[in-house]
This record gives C-alpha cells, sequence and structure tokens, in this order.
C-alpha cells in the first residue's frame, strides 16, 4: 500500500471542496427555480385571471341594401339606444364607418343622414359624431355602416390555456397537492367583467345618495309622538304585497 503525501492529500481536499461548492450551487439553483415556478401561478382564481379596466369600443352595424335607403324600425331602435348609452358612458366621439364606391354607397350616404338626425334628436351634438369613409377589402361582403365609439369596459382572460394535464402526471405539480388547475375560475372572471355596469364598481364603492329628507322628517315626527312609524297601506295596495316567507 502506498502512502499519500501531502501533495496529495492537498489535492484531495481540494477537489473534494470544489465538489461541495457545486453541489451547494446547483442545490441553490434548483431552489430559487421551484420557487419562481410555484410563485408563478397563484392558487386564487382572482389573482390568476384578474379583470383588468381598460378602454374599448362599443360599436352598432347598420347594413343598407342597394335598392333603398334609411333606416328599418329596429335600426332606429338600434341607433337611439346607442346615442342614450354614448351620453351616459362614451369617453370619446362617435365614429361612423360609411362605405364608398361600393353597389350601396348612394343608399348608404342616405342612411346616414337619418342616423345624422337621430343622434342629433337624441342630444348628440355636432362634434360627436365623426365621419369616416372606407371600401371593403372584400368585395363579397355586404357593406354597412358601423357606429361606434370608445367607452371604459372590463374584461378578463383569456380562457382555454391548459399549461399542465388535468390527470395525474408527473407534469402536474398541482394534482397531488389538491391545488386548481390554471383555467379554473376563468369563464366566471370573464363573465362578470361582462355583467357589470360600471367598471369603476370593481374598483371603489359608489359614493351615497342623499337621504329622502321628508320621509325622514315624518319618521321622526311620529317617533317623537310615540306613534307607530310603520307605513300604513291602503286596501288596494295590499294586494300587491308580496306574502312570500310568511
Amino acid at each position: 500500500m502506498t502512502a499519500q503525501t501531502p501533495l496529495d492529500r492537498n489535492r484531495a481536499l481540494r477537489l473534494g471542496g470544489v465538489l461541495v461548492g457545486v453541489a451547494v450551487a446547483l442545490g441553490a439553483c434548483m431552489h430559487a427555480d421551484e420557487a419562481v415556478t410555484i410563485a408563478s401561478v397563484p392558487d386564487d382564481y382572482r389573482l390568476r385571471h384578474p379583470i383588468a379596466i381598460h378602454e374599448a369600443d362599443q360599436s352598432v352595424v347598420i347594413f343598407v341594401g342597394q335598392g333603398r335607403g334609411g333606416l328599418s324600425a329596429s335600426q332606429r331602435n338600434d341607433v337611439i339606444g346607442l346615442a342614450q348609452t354614448w351620453l351616459r358612458e362614451g369617453t370619446g366621439a362617435i365614429s361612423a364607418d360609411l362605405p364608398v364606391n361600393t353597389p350601396n354607397a348612394r343608399t348608404a350616404a342616405d342612411t346616414l343622414r337619418d342616423v345624422q338626425a337621430l343622434l342629433a334628436s337624441a342630444g348628440v351634438p355636432p362634434r360627436g359624431l365623426l365621419v369616416r369613409r372606407y371600401r371593403p377589402d372584400d368585395p363579397r361582403q355586404m357593406a354597412a355602416i358601423r357606429l361606434s365609439y370608445p367607452r371604459i369596459s372590463a374584461v378578463a382572460g383569456p380562457c382555454g390555456t391548459w399549461p399542465e394535464d388535468l390527470g395525474p402526471s408527473i407534469k402536474n405539480k398541482g394534482y397531488f397537492d389538491n391545488k386548481p388547475y390554471f383555467n379554473f375560475g376563468c369563464a366566471y372572471q370573464r363573465n362578470v367583467a361582462a355583467m357589470v355596469d360600471n367598471p369603476s364598481d370593481l374598483v371603489q364603492p359608489r359614493p351615497e345618495t342623499p337621504a329622502y329628507t321628508a320621509r325622514r322628517t315624518a319618521a321622526f315626527e311620529k317617533y317623537r309622538k310615540g306613534t307607530s312609524t310603520a307605513t300604513t297601506y291602503s286596501e288596494a295596495d295590499k294586494a300587491k304585497l308580496s306574502d312570500a316567507g310568511r
């Protein structure tokens, strides 16, 4: 058996130190990667699929034929409805895209005049409507008048993202930990964003409206006299009240 010299022992110690350092470095890298991967996918669906507030277009399409201009009854209702919502929630001017150099260009121009008259009668000022002319790229597509305006809206998604398997798999780290899959809750968040009337309600509450002073004064006066503050309904109104839960 050959005895080790001091030089061999020093080399062995240096080699062992290098191996230990490499192992520690690799372990630290693997730990960092695992922490980042876990932290990048929150368990709460509201954090995975947050509802964002941004500006989007609200539009109405008016199809125009070649033989007759003007608006039908349903189209008039669409234009009046768009004008009313624009007065309440619009953040910019209404844009009217008018087709040109198309078979129905003349009737579309006549229809646009009816649209302008309806918007003006609903309270839209002249500077609130901008007319833009366009020519469809596809000649087979029917050219139509498109009315649009920007508004603040809420949106979530997109949904349908499946980065991992749903069943037991070595690639699905959340299955054995009983964690929700990535797409869970996305449709719910998207539906809530689409149904909310005022997107600012998702961020902050609305201010309280003033109290009804007349009713409050009458109730306080009855309380001061010691009489009942309940409202008395007539016999005709009693039939309108629901008896559910009694």
